[in-house]
Order: C-alpha cells, then structure tokens, then sequence
C-alpha cells in the first residue's frame, strides 16, 4: 500500500467552527434546563398577566362550552406549594425515567457478560470484502439496542476489520460511526430509545388527553424501513466518497490496545451465542404464550378491536428486559463470567450506576416538563398553533418534514436525544395531534431530524471519542478532518429521511403495530 501524505488538523471554520464556538457556550443539558425553568416561570408571569387563554379542545365545562385553559403563574400560591410537595412525585412519575431503568436493568446484564460485544464481533468478523459496508452498518444500527456499547466496542472494531481487510480503517470508523449515530433511532427492533421517546410523548400527550397510552412498539415498522434506506447510503458514501479521498494507509504507533477482530470466536463464546439464542426463543415464546394462550393475559378482549392488544405493546418494556437479562445471564454462564446469582445482581448495579448522569438529567426534565404543563403554557401554543397550521393549510408531509429539519437544526446545538425531546414534545406533540398528525407519527418525524446531524456535531457526547479513534490511525486527524469526514453521511441521510417520511405520510403507511399517520381527538368529554 502507498504511504498516505499526513493528515493535518483542519482548522474549525466557517459554518462548522461557528456551531462549535457557540454550542461550546452552552451550558450542561441538566443547568440548561434549570435555565429553561427560570425562563419558564417569567413567560408564565407575563402570560397570566395579559390573561392568555384557548379553548381546551377535548374538554367542557359545567354549561357544555368548551373549557377556557388559562395561563397560570408558576409563581402563584398553588404552583410554589406544588413544586416543593410534588417533588419526589414529579421526578418518580417522570414517565422515561421507569422505563429507562427497567429496559436497562436488563441490557446491563447483557453488555457486561460480554454478549452484546461478542454477537457484534461474529456479526461483522467473517463478512466479505465488498458487502463489508453494509454488514458494518446493519451492525451498527442494530447495536443501539446494546446503547453505549455500540459506540465503545463497535466502532474502534470496525476500523481493525477495515485494515485487516486492506482497507482505510478510518473509511471503517466513518462507516460505524454513521450506522451508530447517523442512524441513531434505525433498528429492525425496538429498544431502549423507543422506550425512552414515547415515555416523553406519553408525558406531552396528557396535557390534552391523560387517556393515551404509549406503545413502544409504535415506530417499529418505520424504524426497521430506515435500516434499509440508510444502508445504501453508508454504503455508497463510504466506497464511492469516503475511501478514495482518504487514499492509502500505513500502521503508525502502537496497536496493542486495539480489539483484535482476527481472533476466532472461541468455543466458550459460541457456546455463549447458541445459550443466549435458545433463551431468547424461550422469552419470545414466553410472550406468544401470554399473548395466544388460555386467558389471553396480554390481550383485553373487553376492549374494542383496536385497542385489544394494548397491553401487549405496553408490556414489551418488560419484555426487552426479560429478553435482555435471560440472554446475558445464558451467555455468561457458558462463557463462566457469570459464578452465581450474585454475579448477575453486580451486573444490574452496575448499570443503574452507569446511568448516573441519566438520572440527574432526568430530574431537571422532570421538573421542566411538570412546570410547563402546570403553566398551561404548552396546550394554550399548541391550540393556537394548531389554528394557525391550519390557516396555512400545508400539506403533512410538508409539515412534518419542516420539523424533521428543524430537530436537525436543534441537534447541533442540544446532543442529547431525550434532552431535545423533552424540549420540543409539550409544543409539537399536542399541536400536531389538533391538526390530526399522530403522537407516533411526530415522534419518528423527530427521530429522523435527530439521527442525521448527530454525526457532524461536536456537542455529541462520544464525537470527541471517535475522534481519538481515528487518531490512533492518523495521529494528526483533527477536530475539522471528522466533522468533514462525516458531512457527506449527514446530508446523505437527511434527504432519504425526509424522502421516508413524505412517503410514509402520502400513502398513510402504519408505523408500527396499532399506530397510524393520522390521528382523531376523542369527542370533548368533562372537565380533565
């Protein structure tokens, strides 16, 4: 191979040193939602001074009108008590944060046993040269179900596998970094993500209507089609634009801490993947059992036909965990990282440690999204809002891929996922549901935007991670180099997103089991 001339650190400039600078300046998402909670409280002061008011458009009152929502003063009597009472209520109640921690309970056991890092390795190791890209990147995106561990184990091995294959090991990293990322919410299954997203949608959709249910499941058939869009696009970018640019490779500096992707999976650790197999087919089993069988628990055969399978979708958060925990556990029982029960109770204290961060972030939420929704603030925009979309009259798919690019825009600001969704919900959830967009359908419109400038923003928690991973290969690859390296993906993705979902909304696809693009409000009942 020819010696590559050396890499030097590009300068941040332009319109990618200008979002470094200023999104550098922001604060951590926990102080920044303390922020947004100071600013929260003067708008609702200013809004219960000028008496701002909508019609709430599912309830009435006592004389049959439609119920006044007024804004309220987050500074009144009742708000303050409320706010100092309610608190341990208001961070428990957090709908994401049990969730959260139930799915992960579970993935914990299976990250640590060493499953999820050795199904990725058998996954990738043996695939052949030129079909290498896409099997990285279907990897990659079936690795978010595994969340940190996709970025920590997937990523520096890819770039072994690319080398060992004669191939730019950094054209690896670009490739694993764009399904991880990039393709942040695509997946063939649902997960963690979707847990945590609808329990933030849940919380938006009570502010109008405290009856809805969040399904899961309820992206997943959009979700897996993003797999199958996304795939040619890494594919093309990273064969046809990212590996001719970045020319031959020489091994510079020393390799030994790096995975090594040519090592045979060893007896153990097949005897781990066939064990973790036969337990998962037993918890799929298990669910078809609860779900067909006598008594049909998971089914409520006194509901409407629609609505018979609810408690199914909402117990499938128990079901990745069950799923997540019997696998790790029958994985690391036939490799023998797993002694005795106690190994497995280490393990699941372990990732409650891991989510630390997760957990002060999610009390800052928390408390944002109560004091919006006590304000009123959020159903009185939405309503108004509402009214003025349908003043404009734009057609959905327009719409919704207006809000695709405005997460886009948002995501290079604000890296975090739930941060943003937490954010954006209490506004766009409820004002797109008045102009009969789904809850589901607004939340993979978000989805998409998210996932597609995740890969060109600094302000990504793992961005300075892989750029470390590249160095170790290049050692003057620099901050500028990355963010280059990984527009092409960026742009690439977006316009097959915003293509997805203006297909999806023109032919009114379901996106997922019992999930529709449209949505009809309920008639107005009483007072909620």
């Amino acid at each position: 191979m020819s010696t590559p001339p050396a890499t030097a650190a590009v300068p941040s400039k332009g319109i990618l040193g200008w979002i470094e600078r200023v999104g550098n300046r922001l604060p951590d998402p926990v102080f920044l939602f303390l922020y947004l909670i100071g600013g929260l409280v003067g708008i609702s002061l200013l809004a219960a001074g000028f008496d701002w008011s909508a019609l709430h458009p599912t309830a009435v009152g006592e004389d049959g009108a439609p119920l006044l929502i007024a804004a309220e003063s987050l500074l009144s009597a009742a708000n303050i008590q409320r706010l100092w009472v309610e608190m341990p209520t208001t961070f428990t109640h957090f709908h994401p944060l049990g969730y959260v921690l139930v799915v992960m309970l579970g993935a914990g056991v299976a990250e640590r046993t060493g499953l999820f890092g050795t199904a990725m390795r058998a996954a990738v190791r043996n695939a052949p040269t030129f079909l290498l890209t896409p099997v990285v990147a279907l990897v990659a995106m079936m690795g978010n179900l595994a969340a940190d561990a996709a970025y920590v184990v997937l990523i520096p091995l890819a770039a072994v596998i690319y080398h060992a294959a004669g191939r730019h090991p950094i054209a690896g990293i670009a490739a694993s970094f764009a399904g991880v990322s990039g393709g942040f919410s695509a997946n063939l299954l649902p997960g963690q993500l979707d847990a945590l997203l609808f329990g933030i949608t849940q919380e938006a959709v009570e502010t109008i209507l405290p009856t809805w249910q969040a399904n899961i499941a309820g992206n997943w058939y959009f979700i897996a089609s993003m797999v199958f869009v996304a795939i040619p696009v890494i594919w093309y970018v990273t064969d046809k634009i990212i590996e001719p640019r970045l020319g031959g490779f020489v091994l510079e500096g020393d390799r030994a801490d790096e995975p090594d992707s040519n090592d045979e999976i060893t007896a153990d650790e097949k005897k781990g993947l066939r064990w973790a197999g036969l337990a998962s087919l037993a918890v799929i089993a298990l669910w078809t059992f609860f779900t067909l069988g006598p008594g049909t628990p998971l089914i409520d055969e006194a509901a409407t036909p629609e609505a018979r399978l609810s408690p199914f979708y909402r117990s499938l958060v128990a079901a990745f965990f069950i799923l997540f925990l019997a696998a790790g556990w029958a994985y690391g029982k036939a490799v023998g990282v797993v002694k005795d029960h106690r190994d497995i109770v280490k393990m699941m204290a372990g990732s409650m440690e891991d989510l630390a961060y997760y957990l002060v972030l999610a009390f800052a939420a928390a408390h944002f999204v109560a004091m919006f929704n006590w304000s009123n603030l959020g159903l009185i925009v939405a309503v108004h809002g509402a009214n003025g979309l349908e003043q404009m009259a734009l057609p959905t798919p327009i719409l919704l891929m207006l809000i695709v690019l405005f997460t886009g825009l948002i995501n290079l600001f604000v890296g975090s996922a739930s941060a943003k969704w937490a954010l954006l919900a209490p506004v766009l959830v409820p004002m797109l549901m008045l102009v009969g967009i789904s809850p589901e359908m607004t939340t993979a419109a978000y989805r998409v935007g998210d996932g597609a400038t995740n890969i060109i923003t600094p302000l990504m928690v793992y961005f300075p991670l892989i750029l470390i991973f590249c160095q170790r290969w290049q050692k003057e690859f620099g901050l500028g180099s990355l963010a280059a390296l990984m527009l092409p993906y960026s742009f690439g993705l977006m316009i097959v997103g915003l293509a997805l979902v203006g297909l999806w909304v023109a032919f009114d696809i379901p996106l997922g089991p019992g999930a529709t693009v449209e949505y009809v409000l309920p008639a107005a009942t009483g007072t909620p």
